[in-house]
């Protein structure tokens, strides 16, 4: 897939776990739906997840901190949940485990069978956001990177507090 084809996240949540593959780059501008869609599904009970990286060109850090807030829901449930993360390539694992998602999730950069033949299988597609919906969902993943692994605090320090100041001036708007 080329990184100017329009990114996907195909989802079949019928199975146990429910499958998630990755097709284009995984960033800020597409994973609210991603975020939603773990929401609604662990809303209905769902506790075991998979994610399919092999057509994943490349992903952001609010991707990965959408991933960190449902790798930590997952795990407050009781029993606890699962998120495993599969077929992921060399870039992609360096980046999962710079920010500590490999604590949180497990990591396998193997072959693993997913079946998204049968049917079921739905694309999501992200839903038009404003700026301040936009600059919430941002905020709240790298937060969520900072609560998964205190050492992303430094790292995220100044985008935290830009973001942090962006909501509040124009949630007073």
């Amino acid at each position: 897939m080329t990184e100017t084809a329009k990114p996907i996240f195909l989802v079949h949540p019928y199975t146990d776990p429910v499958l998630v593959r990755i097709d284009g780059r995984a960033s800020f501008a597409n994973c609210g739906c991603l975020r939603d869609f773990f929401a609604e599904m662990t809303r209905q009970g769902k506790r075991r997840f998979v994610l399919d990286f092999q057509g994943c060109g490349s992903m952001d850090s609010t991707f990965l901190g959408v991933l960190a807030g449902a790798a930590m829901q997952l795990r407050k449930q009781s029993p606890a949940g699962e998120l495993l993360l599969v077929r992921v390539a060399e870039r992609n694992l360096e980046l999962i485990r710079n920010l500590g998602l490999h604590r949180l999730a497990t990591v396998e950069s193997g072959d693993f069978a997913m079946d998204f033949a049968r049917g079921g299988v739905q694309a999501l597609s992200e839903q038009k956001r404003d700026e301040l919906e936009s600059a919430k969902l941002v905020l709240e993943a790298h937060e969520n990177l900072v609560s998964s692994d205190a050492s992303n605090a430094e790292k995220f320090q100044d985008v935290l507090a830009f973001l942090r100041n962006q909501v509040r001036s124009d949630g007073r708007s």
